[in-house]
């Protein structure tokens, strides 16, 4: 079991934990080929939507279920590859608190620049950390 973060906006957050799956990078197939029924997955948003206002938080937590990627109609005329997940009720846990004890920011007065790609691996020690913040069971 991995434990994955994906960088995507509030509203893509919550658009996929309504749809049950997680995409990532715009739904990059090679991303969500690499998931593993089991792995979680950890969104952060770095705003709460494209244009909008900063949000810094992580906001929702998934366990992947699926065995599969597979496309999606994300919004009428654009799909997504996606994995079907289960998401865990969660509560949102702004980053800026966390970042000292967080082992994968390693740079942590530009940290910022951590959240750049669409998703990236940590640790169990940094998994346990944020998904307890969450009240999610590790």
């Amino acid at each position: 079991m991995a434990h994955w973060i994906g960088v995507v906006h509030r509203m893509q957050a919550m658009t996929a934990r309504e749809a049950g799956v997680v995409a990532f990078g715009h739904g990059k197939e090679a991303l969500v080929r690499s998931l593993s029924p089991g792995d979680t997955v950890i969104y952060y948003a770095p705003k709460s939507d494209f244009e909008g206002e900063p949000v810094q938080a992580f906001v929702t937590h998934a366990r992947v279920t699926g065995e599969k990627a597979y496309e999606k109609e994300w919004r009428p005329g654009l799909t997504r590859w996606v994995r079907d997940a289960a998401f865990d009720d969660a509560d949102e846990v702004p980053v800026r608190p966390m970042l000292e004890d967080l082992t994968f920011v390693r740079n942590k007065r530009s940290w910022g620049m951590t959240f750049r790609g669409g998703k990236f691996s940590i640790s169990d020690e940094d998994y346990v950390r944020i998904a307890t913040a969450m009240g999610v069971t590790p």
